[in-house]
This record gives structure tokens, C-alpha cells and sequence, in this order.
């Protein structure tokens, strides 16, 4: 259990494989959230039914809750006329996960892709950096343990986010970024970034944990995780699977892998070299109390 004064690393360097949490998109919807509707809005319309969610997981076993805020920036908040909220919807999201995790879980505040990309002239590098200040800020003012800044693509928004949460928070930092499978059979980002790459880069700006998220199911995070591994010798890696690849049906999106078949790849991970292993899209509070179980196994 976490002593308050404990930091995440910490309980990492005692070796020990750590439990994160699952999706919180899908379950906002399962909960109602309208299809347009802003998911960060909810964590002060319906505090209660966010809450909930990472209570659940708490529940579940998880060792570690996110936050509803993975799209709180600025940019992607405007689009609900929300931008002048940002701080406000941050900050909540964080009270609602700290509520909900206690004192003696981690909380680690999500900060997602802005949707704006600098190649293309769309924002400048000071408005991109401002934006992650203020996300920053705010979550670490909510209570948040942790920044982790997840399901990057390109490596120049990444490192502004990590900049500003390491100028203006003392909180631990976490990067993890999106692979897909190319045609060659290794994998990269849709902007062309390796996870050997992506591992060098983010622990030169300085963060302190990394890995993956969301596009793969269990079963290839195994290579990506190795991949990684063979450039972060000793750096704690962080795992959010989805459960297995989308499938359309009847119109409707649907994550096929049972918390059983996800839980079943959690031994391969740990040997791959996985340190924290939770879900992505589709993964729900069964999905990790599968996964808490496998992981209590592969401990024992």
C-alpha cells in the first residue's frame, strides 16, 4: 500500500509488478456520455458517475487510477467552447480520482494528444508548451501523483508536454505513445516513430517512466515492450492494452478479448519486461481484476 509520502518509482524499485487501471472512455459511454458530448465536461456535471469509474477500478485491484482528462486541453476543449474551463476541468478530474483512489493509491494525471500538429504551422511550440502548463498545473493542484502523458504519435508534442510538467510540477512523469504494425512486421507511430526511438528520446527530456498504449491488445505489446526494452535497460514500463482489435458491428465499435485472454498475456509482458501492466479502450473493471490475479501468480 502507499504511504503518503511514497512515490511511484519507489514502489517500482522494489521490483514489484504494479496494476493500472482500465478504459475510461468506454465506460463514460456505457454510463451515458452522448456520442459530441465533452467527456472532461462530466467531471463537474456528473462528479458522481466519474468518480465511480475509478472507484470501480480501485476495487478491481488496480495499484493506480488516471484521470478524465485526456482530452482537457485547450485546443481540443474549444471545440465545446470549454477553453477558458481548462484549468477548472483539469483540476476536477484530478479531486475526482484522488477521492477515489485514497491515500494509499496512485493517481496519475492523463494528459492526451492536443489534435494540433507543429509540422504542419497549425499551433507554435509556446502555445503547445502553455497548454501543457496549465493542463499540468492543474492536475498536479487536484492531487495527482503523476503526469502521464499517453497516446503520442510525434516526438515534438511529447517533449513539450514533458518540459512543462518537469518546470512546473514535482510530480514523477510517464510518456507512452501508439504503435502499429507496418507492412515490414516491426512497428511505429503514424508519424513514423520506433519505440527504440521513442524510449531514447523521452528519458533524454527527461521522463521517468515509459511505454505503450492503446492501438494493440496484450498480444503485441509483448514485442513492443521488447523493443523498447532494448533501449531502456533499467527504466520502469508502462502498458495499457486494449482488449484485442476493435470490430464493427451492427455499427458499433466492440473490443472482443475477454478479461481471461487478456489476463493470460500478463506472464509474456512481465517477461518482455512490463513493470506497469493496465487497459486501454475496451478494457473494463473485470479486465483488471483478471489482470491483478495473473499478475499475484506470476509474483508469487
Amino acid at each position: 500500500m502507499k504511504d503518503e509520502t511514497m512515490r511511484l518509482l519507489e514502489k517500482l524499485n522494489s521490483r514489484r509488478v504494479l496494476v493500472s487501471d482500465g478504459a475510461w472512455g468506454t465506460f463514460l459511454h456505457a454510463k451515458g456520455l452522448e456520442p459530441g458530448e465533452c467527456p472532461e465536461l462530466w467531471n463537474v456535471t456528473h462528479p458522481d458517475e466519474v468518480y465511480d469509474i475509478g472507484k470501480r477500478y480501485i476495487d478491481a485491484g488496480a495499484d493506480m487510477i488516471e484521470t478524465n482528462s485526456f482530452g482537457g486541453s485547450t485546443f481540443k476543449l474549444d471545440h465545446y467552447g470549454l477553453a477558458d474551463r481548462t484549468a477548472e476541468l483539469n483540476k476536477a478530474a484530478a479531486q475526482l480520482s484522488r477521492r477515489a483512489a485514497g491515500e494509499d493509491h496512485f493517481v496519475l494525471g492523463s494528459i492526451g494528444p492536443t489534435g494540433v500538429i507543429l509540422m504542419m504551422g497549425e499551433v507554435s511550440e509556446e502555445q503547445l508548451y502553455e497548454n501543457f502548463v496549465v493542463q499540468a498545473t492543474a492536475l498536479a493542484d487536484g492531487g495527482a501523483d503523476a503526469i502521464v502523458i499517453e497516446t503520442m504519435s510525434a516526438l515534438d508534442e511529447a517533449l513539450l508536454a514533458i518540459k512543462a510538467a518537469k518546470e512546473h510540477t514535482d510530480l514523477e512523469i510517464i510518456c507512452t505513445f501508439t504503435f502499429d504494425r507496418t507492412m515490414e512486421g516491426d512497428y511505429k507511430t503514424m508519424m513514423g516513430v520506433s519505440p527504440q526511438d521513442m524510449a531514447q528520446t523521452v528519458l533524454d527530456a527527461g521522463a521517468d517512466i515509459i511505454g505503450t498504449n492503446c492501438g494493440n491488445g496484450m498480444g503485441q505489446m509483448v514485442d513492443i515492450v521488447k523493443s523498447i526494452r532494448k533501449t531502456a535497460k533499467d527504466v520502469p514500463i508502462l502498458v495499457h492494452a486494449n482488449a484485442g482489435a476493435p470490430i464493427v458491428k451492427n455499427g458499433e465499435t466492440i473490443f472482443p478479448e475477454t478479461p481471461q485472454e487478456t489476463a493470460s498475456w500478463v506472464p509474456d509482458l512481465i517477461k518482455a519486461g512490463a513493470d506497469i501492466i493496465g487497459g486501454c479502450c475496451g478494457t473494463t473493471p473485470d479486465h483488471i481484476s483478471s489482470i491483478r490475479k495473473a499478475v499475484q501468480i506470476c509474483s508469487s
